[in-house]
């Protein structure tokens, strides 16, 4: 029996448009015309229920209410407030505290990841066998079960503020948190920001000095003794200049509680150390595969010209991995962002919590809180997709693709 040959994609386009409802002519038009009107109809029977609900209830549509005193505290805030801000302090506070978890959370979960994936290509058999099992059990345990287990399990199961544990009396661990010195600025402390931001920036500009002198010319250039030294030298510079940058104020048990000092909650260690080692087991899974997706020859190459095996992985086969990489990491940093709304279920002050939970209880303005929280999550998604598209970008551009 002869076997027809495929038709080329080109082919097929007309036919899966027709599949869809992309018909030519009249009848495509009216096709497309009722579905417009099926649409309309549909959001005019929501928005005509959304508003015979509120008449009910006697709210006003509207952004007004922002303008409202709050009237409850937060256990956790970046800015000054207090329980009589309007409900606009209250959404600043909680979108803080959520870019607070998101951005901490990618940090360490990025470091993780990386750590665990070299672990499991590692030809090392214990640690190649202990970084699978950690990915095996944190990946298929749910996030919010995790979350519950370090808050509940862990964090709760420490002493009570009374019975803390100690370190050289400044830093004090127990079931109300972390407390540790807290930082007061002094008149040398600008001076001190600006020639530590100097150090920083020269030592990037000589590392890429450096770097680019490797891969022209082979000539190895010893960064660290430079970086090492304007990184403490410029900053010590400025302190016999203008003096202490800062003072420490240091944490003291009075009655049943610390006076001073600055205090991380439980629930958000809690929730940090969770959706860093949740996300971190996925994203050594990405790396781990973008690694593998880069030829073995690039290894034994880096390794024939005396390169140690860090040192290829890092200079030859990270970067050409990072290509593979880089789009199902990006997933991962958005699905961190997004789980952190989980905070809800440990009480900690972020963004669902405090406004799209407490302060739509108080309010009633269910459509409008809801609208903003979903734009502001949709914001955070496109600026992180955006960075990481531009940062795919210049890893292309420089190895030239």
């Amino acid at each position: 029996m002869a076997i027809e040959p495929r038709k080329p994609p080109s082919q097929l386009i007309p036919k899966l448009q027709r599949a869809l409802g992309g018909r030519a002519g009249w009848s495509g038009f009216v096709l497309q015309l009722l579905f417009v009107a099926a649409l309309a109809w549909i959001s005019y029977e929501i928005v005509a229920n959304a508003r015979a609900n509120l008449q009910a209830q006697r709210i006003t549509a509207g952004f007004g209410f922002l303008a409202n005193n709050a009237g409850f505290d937060v256990s956790q805030s970046l800015i000054p407030y207090s329980g009589s801000d309007p409900y606009t302090r209250v959404f600043l506070v909680g979108l803080l505290n959520t870019l607070l978890v998101s951005v901490i959370g990618i940090f360490f979960a990025t470091i993780i990841g990386f750590l665990v994936a070299l672990g499991r290509l590692s030809p090392n058999w214990l640690l190649s066998r202990i970084s699978g099992g950690y990915v095996e059990l944190i990946r298929n345990l749910p996030v919010l079960f995790q979350i519950l287990f370090w808050y509940l399990a862990v964090l709760a199961a420490l002493p009570n503020p009374r019975q803390s544990i100690s370190i050289f009396d400044s830093i004090f661990l127990s079931n109300r948190g972390l407390i540790v010195p807290k930082p007061v600025g002094q008149a040398g402390f600008e001076p001190f920001v600006v020639a530590l931001l100097v150090a920083i920036v020269a030592s990037i500009v000589l590392w890429r000095y450096a770097r680019r002198q490797l891969f022209q010319s082979g000539k190895v250039i010893k960064v660290w003794p430079y970086a090492l030294g304007m990184i403490i030298g410029l900053p010590l510079i400025s302190m016999l200049i203008f003096g202490t940058p800062v003072t420490w104020e240091v944490p003291v048990l009075k009655g049943f509680n610390f006076a001073g000092g600055s205090r991380l909650i439980p629930e958000f260690v809690a929730l940090t150390v969770a959706l860093s080692t949740y996300t971190a087991a996925f994203i050594a899974e990405i790396v781990r595969a973008g690694i593998i997706s880069v030829h073995k020859g690039q290894m034994e190459a880096g390794s024939s010209l005396g390169l140690q095996r860090g040192s290829v992985l890092r200079l030859i086969v990270i970067p050409q991995a990072m290509r593979v990489i880089l789009p199902p990491l990006t997933n991962q940093y958005l699905n961190l962002t997004k789980n952190s709304s989980l905070a809800v279920a440990i009480g900690y002050p972020d963004l669902v919590s405090v406004f799209a939970g407490t302060t739509l209880s108080q309010t009633g303005q269910a459509i409008e809180i809801i609208g903003i929280t979903m734009g502001v999550y949709l914001l955070i998604s496109l600026v992180t997709s955006a960075i990481m598209s531009f940062y795919g970008w210049r890893i292309s551009r420089s190895m030239g693709g």
